[in-house]
């Protein structure tokens, strides 16, 4: 068997294995959302809807619970791990294939990968997109009609499944589809201009196409930063709701650098109020004005927020990071798998939650490998540039764009990464900046785990992470 069968082969057992091990999928809080949803026929876009609406299909067919969904992220997932690996192999880079296929099974990925769960989804989607572009573009070989049509189908569907993916899809639709070299300005152009109008359209797609009810998903972003902005600059600074609000929402612990979900469930005289106060697109109007007028104040609870959800300087065991070992109980019919992953979830759970794991370590693994990346040529070096760019953009955009810190929202990012540094790993390099992105990587490891060390505990639990 040639060097890409084997790797083909082993990207298949350990897909089976998975599969077997986890069995039909762990379904969370999300999943019971989006399961009734299909068995009531009502849907709305608090959950991507084109995910709801293939799963209905599923359901529609006979297939109940998770398990199609399970299956179909796995395929996609170990689909296009495999067809990376195979690629590489092929050109005789056998280590750095068997590194494709080992990022797989990485326990804080492959557990989170095996939740029924938007992010899933999109990962998985991607990695099959990135996969069979792959295997065309490692050897500098333009793909055929059927395989561009079939990677802008699984980068569509990527895009639909999360709010922010198109911050990831996009850089890696220009690598993946593009031809050339990367051109900063003009290419920097036309993705923001790609951005802003999939941005726009999203609203069209999921409620007129995709027939999902308008939900209040949107105001979550500038309720939570609403009340940051009265956090740091003081409850007189945010005058849409009065100041005695504000001051009980401090005194209440609502306003929280891991996520927004106190002001809308305990805390809900904070949403309320503003529901009262600034319906509709008077909310968006007194949240800009709040920005322009404290931004520093602004940046304050951004930086908060993005820390948390980064995990850099923050104490062990931080919560949002362990994953589940059984579905959320329910009376759906949705199962759970065998009790005996339980100690691959807790070890997945403790690397999560050390330097290791953190995403901020990723995201200047990504940093380190896109300069160096970008500078070389090859179709290893191009496709790398296209996940590095896709993994930054993403973890960047949390910086403006994010209300909560589960671990679970930088699966994606983590996997673009690894699969660039598998990429670019054996390749001749720039040396120029190596050094720099090398040691400037280590001071955000140690200065993670210092962190760790002295930071007092905040909790491990969403009920801690909640307050």
């Amino acid at each position: 068997m040639s060097p890409a069968g084997w790797a083909a082969l082993a990207a298949s057992l350990l897909c089976l294995a998975l599969l077997a091990a986890f069995w039909p999928g762990i379904a969370m809080f999300d999943s019971l959302n989006q399961y009734s949803q299909i068995l009531s026929g009502s849907y709305d876009d608090w959950h991507p809807p084109a995910m709801a609406r293939l799963w209905a299909l599923f359901h529609a067919a006979g297939w109940q619970g998770q398990a199609p969904m399970f299956l179909l992220q796995m395929l996609l997932c170990w689909t296009g791990l495999g067809l990376i690996a195979a690629a590489l192999a092929r050109r005789g880079a056998r280590i750095a294939g068997g590194a494709v296929l080992l990022l797989g099974i990485w326990p804080p990925i492959a557990s989170w990968q095996v939740a029924v769960l938007k992010d899933g989804q999109m990962a998985g989607a991607l990695l099959a997109a990135t996969g069979l572009a792959a295997w065309w573009r490692l050897d500098d070989r333009p793909l055929p009609r059927w395989a561009v049509l079939l990677v802008g189908l699984l980068l569509l569907y990527a895009t639909l499944v999360r709010i922010n993916a198109v911050f990831a899809t996009v850089p890696l639709a220009f690598g993946l589809l593009g031809s050339g070299g990367w051109k900063p300005v003009r290419h920097g152009a036309l993705m923001l201009a790609a951005t802003v109008a999939v941005l726009a359209a999203m609203p069209l797609v999921n409620q007129g196409l995709l027939r999902a009810s308008a939900s209040d998903v949107g105001r979550s972003l500038p309720i939570y930063d609403l009340a940051g902005i009265a956090q740091h600059a003081g409850p007189e600074a945010v005058p849409v709701l009065p100041a005695a609000v504000w001051r009980a929402a401090e005194v209440q612990h609502c306003i929280r650098p891991l996520l927004w979900d106190p002001l809308g469930d305990r805390c809900d005289f904070v949403s309320d109020g503003l529901a009262r106060a600034a319906p509709g697109s008077a909310l968006t109007r007194a949240w800009i004005a709040a920005i322009v007028q404290h931004p520093l104040a602004y940046a304050a609870h951004r930086l908060a927020h993005w820390n948390a959800t980064m995990r850099w300087f923050v104490p062990e065991r931080f919560p949002l990071a362990e994953p589940q070992s059984d579905s959320e109980p329910n009376r759906l019919g949705l199962g759970s798998p065998s009790p005996r992953i339980a100690p691959f979830q807790r070890l997945a759970g403790m690397l999560a939650e050390s330097p290791l794991g953190a995403p901020i370590l990723w995201l200047a693994a990504a940093m380190a490998v896109l300069a160096p990346a970008w500078r070389g040529e090859g179709g290893r070096q191009r496709l790398a540039v296209a996940l590095t760019l896709s993994a930054v953009l993403t973890e960047l955009a949390f910086l403006v764009i994010s209300v909560a810190a589960d671990y679970r929202y930088h699966l994606w990012a983590m996997l673009a990464t690894g699969l660039a540094v598998a990429l670019v790993a054996g390749t001749k390099l720039p040396r120029r900046g190596l050094g720099f992105a090398l040691a400037a990587l280590l001071l955000v490891g140690a200065t993670s785990l210092a962190a760790r060390l002295v930071l007092p505990p905040v909790g491990e639990t969403y009920t801690d992470a909640a307050g």
